[in-house]
């Protein structure tokens, strides 16, 4: 997809103090704050629990259920080296891609033993930075006994008890995923409760978070950023409420940029290389990089945390809703002290760039 080649980096910068990088989730999910930006482009403070207020009857939510896996593993080489694994994405039962971190890079036919050695993996390729292991029994098994939990780089605690449950959405249903959705983490059952009795409807998606979603784009011209790939499904049970809400005078409303760009691959299979199942829906590895100048298929409003600065999704809300505004926006979340990134609070954005 072509970028605006007049795009620069420095367009998507702000400056945050450390101590708004939230270190913790709100004692409650719904309790963290939310900016309105309002279809005038004018802002309001409100909290989570405001949403309901802002939707109508026959809006669409649309959801992206994946799962945080416990993707982290550490151990040795089997020349002795430490070695310190990141699932980034997995390929079959007993295959993955991963990032991994040692003195030296594993060469091919490197074992690594991982947890204390209850973990087995061979090194059998190299695709760019990432590493293609082979694991001896399911990755998804051993992962759940011995992973831990892939807390982003800016949270500095080591993940607890209250993380593995507050670091995933209350819906995730597929695992995959190696950073959360985060915009997802305020709903409770008692707000999509509320919501569906006010009419709101609810649809999902799926797309697998990789850890590039924390990657600062690191070229002056963001036209020649290389997009990391995710995998994404897009039911059809979704596009066909996607239909049905816009028929009705609804709106759809993504929660999450990571919803927002499985319905914008599946919205043009043939460029983000998605395929029609038999059943209608869509998936497929998506690198599409959405900045301002970008044309959306149908979405029009959307639920997001702060983003952090020169970051690919900071890109994405400034497509939606113009630079301005958003610098607007970010610029008076930091002056009046809103908690930043995965465990922050929230924007609801109404105000789209025609």
């Amino acid at each position: 997809m072509s970028v605006d080649a007049k795009l620069d980096i420095q367009q998507f910068d702000y400056e945050l103090p450390p101590e708004l990088i939230a270190q913790h989730p709100s004692a409650e999910r719904t309790g963290s704050r939310l900016l309105h930006l309002d279809a005038g482009s004018c802002l309001h403070d409100l909290t989570f629990q405001d949403l309901p207020s802002l939707l109508n009857e026959h809006d669409l939510l649309v959801f992206n259920d994946t799962r945080v896996i416990k993707a982290r593993l550490a151990g040795q080489k089997s020349t002795g080296g430490r070695v310190e694994v990141l699932i980034e994405r997995i390929t079959s039962a007993h295959t993955a891609v991963a990032h991994i971190r040692s003195s030296k890079a594993p060469k091919l036919g490197t074992q690594l033993w991982l947890a204390d050695g209850q973990v087995h993996a061979e090194c059998k390729g190299r695709i760019g930075e990432l590493f293609e292991l082979a694991f001896q029994a399911p990755i998804l098994d051993l992962l759940d006994q011995y992973g831990r939990l892939p807390l982003p780089p800016y949270i500095e605690h080591l993940p607890d008890g209250q993380d593995e449950e507050r670091y995933q959405t209350i819906y995730a249903q597929h695992p995959g995923a190696v950073a959360a959705p985060t915009a997802g983490l305020h709903f409770t059952e008692s707000l999509l409760k509320e919501l569906t009795n006010k009419g709101v409807q609810q649809a999902f998606v799926t797309l697998h978070v990789g850890a590039g979603t924390f990657q600062p784009v690191r070229v002056q011209n963001i036209a020649e950023h290389i997009m990391h790939a995710e995998r994404y499904r897009v039911p059809a049970l979704t596009r066909e409420k996607i239909e049905r809400c816009h028929a009705q005078g609804g709106r759809v409303i993504a929660v999450g940029t990571t919803s927002i760009r499985a319905l914008e691959s599946a919205a043009q299979p043939a460029l983000t290389q998605g395929q029609v199942l038999a059943d209608g829906s869509i998936e497929g590895d998506t690198r599409l990089f959405i900045t301002p100048g970008y044309q959306f298929h149908g979405i029009d409003a959307l639920i997001t945390n702060f983003h952090l600065p020169q970051s690919t999704l900071l890109m994405l809300v400034s497509a939606l809703a113009g630079l301005e505004p958003i610098q607007r926006a970010y610029q008076h979340a930091v002056e009046s002290r809103y908690r930043f990134f995965s465990y922050g609070d929230a924007m609801f954005i109404e105000s789209f760039k025609s």
